[in-house]
């Protein structure tokens, strides 16, 4: 039997959230025609150790971990290979560790067909993650950002939700909105999330505040079903598998 996928994210309190995370992971299961398991560092159920073990009842004893992440910040380096490490250890199955989703040449493509799909034609862009306090990885947005706006012709400010960042939050989104016409949110999450309902609930007030017209896009969710898939298939790669 082949390996089995497992999702590895954050987890939140938003209601829509896991939701989200569960229509991507079967949304690149069937790319890849394997089973899989969604699992979450906090918030949500099952953990890592839980997903392993379903894996394991459903008679895998490989599973490949993708976490969805956009930045090798913290959750990347210490809270992962933890939870690896510990799901290994309670289960016996064979966890392969892959690459986060990062910031590479695929999610600009994502991200740009939001733009071309989503945004009016003459609107600004305002490319809204979470945020991190790791200065490179925060480094790696705002390059992201430069990407975007190289690969659609578009003007595009980076604004972490929190973190370090020139502008932030909502404050940053209406610094980023004065003097534009128009402008168009492409948040970089995942799924559905606190940060970015407290973004939209605003753009009512910052609209007035500004005069300029706001108008934004969904969570990625599935958009990012081959980069999930993607991410799979080159750990098995790696490892000679496939």
């Amino acid at each position: 039997m082949t390996a089995a996928l497992i999702t590895l994210s954050h987890g939140s309190r938003h209601e829509r959230a896991q939701r989200g995370i569960e229509r991507l992971t079967a949304a690149a299961a069937m790319t890849l025609g394997v089973g899989a398991m969604d699992s979450y560092l906090e918030f949500n159920a099952p953990d890592l150790t839980g997903a392993a073990r379903l894996a394991a009842a459903e008679g895998y004893d490989t599973a490949v971990v993708v976490p969805l992440l956009f930045t090798r910040a913290f959750h990347a380096t210490k809270d992962v290979p933890a939870a690896i490490d510990a799901a290994r250890a309670a289960t016996g199955i064979e966890l392969v560790p892959a690459a986060g989703l990062g910031q590479g040449a695929d999610l600009v493509e994502v991200l740009a067909r939001r733009v071309r799909v989503d945004a009016p034609v003459h609107a600004s862009i305002i490319l809204y993650p979470v945020g991190t306090s790791n200065d490179q990885a925060a480094a790696k947005t705002q390059n992201l950002g430069a990407a975007l706006g190289a690969a659609t012709g578009r003007e595009v400010t980076v604004v972490p939700a929190t973190g370090r960042g020139r502008i932030t939050g909502n404050e940053g989104i209406e610094q980023a909105a004065r003097g534009q016409p128009q402008v168009h949110v492409v948040p970089l999450f995942v799924t559905d999330g606190l940060l970015l309902d407290r973004a939209t609930h605003a753009f009512g007030e910052i609209q007035d505040r500004t005069g300029a017209r706001i108008t934004h896009s969904a969570p990625l969710i599935t958009d990012l079903t081959d980069i999930v898939a993607s991410r799979f298939s080159e750990a098995l790669h790696e490892r000679g598998e496939i």
